[in-house]
């Protein structure tokens, strides 16, 4: 079968090339799991590439150009794709954020970034390297922010976030910065734009105290989880996986406050903040 022509790099290259795999798939008569077979992965990992949600490698990009004799189109324009403005460890998560429709998260060490203001960002990011020049910095700021658009939407996704107290109550950026990043997540709360829940310092033990998680679900593809570490962070999308990580993130919300005591609180450490800073 000819190849297609390239993609537009002004587009959406993932989407585009999720939708020509797609074409390219059904014109050989063969379904997700069919050709998922023939790539050695599963089913489900061709309809994640199909909608967009998981990032073209080169080498199954190179596959596929083998097996639905594309030319070698999926392999020319997997590069284009596969530009991002975010690190490298993030930037399938963070694409994938962008098309998801209901979103759980816990973070135990810092405000999530759909939650976090431009000041918070900033001395969040300055953080991880104090030498970082300031364009680099603005730079990094300016794409967290663009995720955070995604709360533009009145509805969607759905974001679930479990705020550990730690995070709360660890000064970053100042007394002013905390105040302001405490009364952003309280007027997203308030206005039914996100759900949110401490897990409060008394709480102890959990059932995701090994480290960051975030959980995403999508209209046409199976849901991922994310982990992330020091400078590193993977996608998992094994059915069973995702389930067992699923009921973690409900075992965690059993042991959080409700809403609207986690509001009080949080409303209560913006004051305290806030007051400390201008006695």
């Amino acid at each position: 079968m000819p190849g297609p022509k390239d993609l537009d790099p002004s587009s959406s290259p993932r989407a585009l090339l999720g939708a020509e795999l797609r074409h390219a798939r059904e014109q050989a008569g063969l379904s997700q799991d069919e050709l998922g077979l023939r790539l050695f992965v599963s089913g489900s990992f061709i309809g994640q590439l199909e909608a967009g949600t998981r990032r073209m490698q080169p080498e199954y990009a190179r596959m596929l150009d083998e097996v639905l004799e594309t030319g070698g189109f999926f392999l020319r324009n997997c590069r284009a794709a596969a530009k991002s403005k975010y690190p490298e460890h993030f930037a399938e998560a963070a694409e994938a954020e962008a098309q998801a429709t209901a979103i759980r998260e816990y973070a135990p060490q810092l405000i999530p970034g759909l939650l976090q203001t431009p000041a918070y960002a900033r001395a969040v990011i300055r953080a991880y390297d104090p030498t970082t020049p300031e364009e680099t910095v603005d730079k990094w700021v300016d794409a967290r922010l663009e995720r955070i658009r995604l709360l533009n939407h009145p509805t969607r996704p759905v974001l679930w976030v479990v705020l550990d107290e730690a995070a709360l109550r660890r000064e970053t950026g100042g007394r002013t910065v905390m105040a302001e990043a405490l009364c952003h997540i309280r007027d997203l709360a308030r206005r039914s734009r996100v759900i949110v829940q401490v897990l409060p310092l008394s709480a102890g033990a959990h059932a995701v105290m090994e480290g960051a998680l975030k959980l995403m679900e999508f209209e046409d593809a199976p849901p991922l989880a994310y982990f992330e570490g020091v400078g590193t962070g993977r996608l998992e999308d094994d059915p069973s996986t995702v389930t067992q990580l699923r009921f973690r993130f409900d075992l965690l919300v059993a042991s959080a406050l409700p809403q609207e005591k986690s509001l009080a609180l949080i409303e209560a450490l913006a004051q305290d903040y806030a007051h400390e800073e201008h006695p």
